[in-house]
């Protein structure tokens, strides 16, 4: 979903621009100039915008924004519980068509910055490192085939049939080294793929890998671990920031132990909340979740962040509880936001993750 606007911030104070918060959008950041190349307006998806693979793996140079993001749910060889989470971050500072040529590397192009962000949370120690890189002179970028996306030493890369990745990332006092393999096609959010983020239709481009096994090695501290467990992929674009009084958002990916599956986000705002999600059962097509149809209630905080959780579809036969692990899971980089594992228990039990922005951590 529509997560990392309050991200642009930070791209935005990368990149020389404004950063003063007002009444133009979330974090002011709706007054950002709509930058232009040889007359090249920024796209802004739609609902008549359809999904094509494997270009959709790739960057998409017209929209503003866009990121890469995966969180997974492993094991330890002694059956511990680990979490982790990758993004990378694009944010364009001017728009090239996608048609256009990349820039080559020795003029120095500026038209985009980049962000990273790893995490790796286990026994209640949670590890994170952010990495940012300006412009599109080979430090970072991406690619959709063969599909590559990287930033500086931190790669995600895929095979010739992009059915078995790799990633490497490392941070102080942490390292992974993982092997993905996909299992399943790729699953549309909303209307084809056009994901609405308010009942005014704003909205992004976004579709997800819910079906992938991973193994590999997590270095924390100078102690080997070798994990297996699933992970869940998004891939997210657009060209819109939040609406004026969107304060910030709450997101929810769940691998049920049914076989059954559950994306769910509630974007803040001054008046109530937008909820969405897509459901994914066991057998059958996704369906997409609208507002009416999804119940989101928090239970406890800790430290001012919501850990425990009521997820309901009534529809489903779905009552759900979601809890974070006991812990501090709040990634400190340029923008604090909450970033955790947590477990389910109700109508059914399985494993997720969550993510929280907005919230005034204490």
């Amino acid at each position: 979903m529509i997560r990392y606007f309050g991200s642009l911030l930070v791209f935005s104070l990368f990149a020389g621009c404004s950063s003063d918060a007002g009444d133009e959008g979330f974090a002011g950041l709706a007054g950002l100039e709509q930058g232009t190349i040889a007359d090249t307006p920024y796209l802004q998806p739609g609902p008549g915008d359809r999904l094509s693979f494997p270009a959709d793996f790739g960057p998409h140079p017209q929209h503003r924004i866009e990121w890469w993001y995966l969180t997974a749910n492993l094991e330890t060889e002694a059956g511990e519980p680990l979490g982790l989470q990758w993004t990378q971050f694009r944010q364009a500072l001017q728009p090239r068509a996608a048609t256009e040529p990349v820039p080559a590397a020795t003029d120095w192009p500026l038209q985009a910055a980049w962000m990273a962000h790893g995490a790796v949370s286990w026994r209640g120690q949670h590890y994170f490192a952010e990495k940012l890189a300006r412009g599109d002179m080979g430090t970072a970028g991406a690619t959709a085939v063969p599909f590559q996306v990287w930033l500086d030493n931190w790669r995600l890369s895929g095979n010739a049939d992009n059915d078995r990745w790799q990633l490497q990332a490392l941070g102080e006092g942490w390292s992974y080294d993982l092997t993905l393999n996909i299992e399943g096609a790729p699953v549309a959010h909303g209307q084809q793929g056009f994901s609405a983020k308010s009942a005014s239709g704003e909205g992004s481009m976004y579709f997800s890998l819910v079906d992938i096994a991973i193994r590999g090695e997590v270095t924390l501290d100078g102690e080997v671990l070798a994990v297996r467990g699933k992970g869940w992929f998004d891939r997210e674009w657009s060209s819109q920031l939040l609406k004026t009084g969107q304060k910030g958002w709450d997101w929810f990916a769940l691998h049920l132990d049914s076989g059954d599956k559950l994306m769910a986000f509630r974007l803040r705002d001054e008046n109530g909340s937008f909820l969405s999600g897509t459901w994914l059962p066991a057998e059958g097509d996704p369906v997409p979740l609208s507002s009416e149809e999804l119940s989101l209630n928090e239970l406890d905080r800790r430290k001012g962040v919501p850990v425990r959780w009521q997820l309901s579809i009534p529809k489903y036969q779905t009552d759900l509880e979601l809890n974070a692990p006991p812990g501090d899971y709040l990634n400190r980089g340029l923008y604090p936001y909450w970033e955790s594992p947590v477990s389910v228990s109700g109508s059914h039990s399985g494993a997720g993750y969550m993510e929280l922005t907005g919230y005034k951590a204490q």
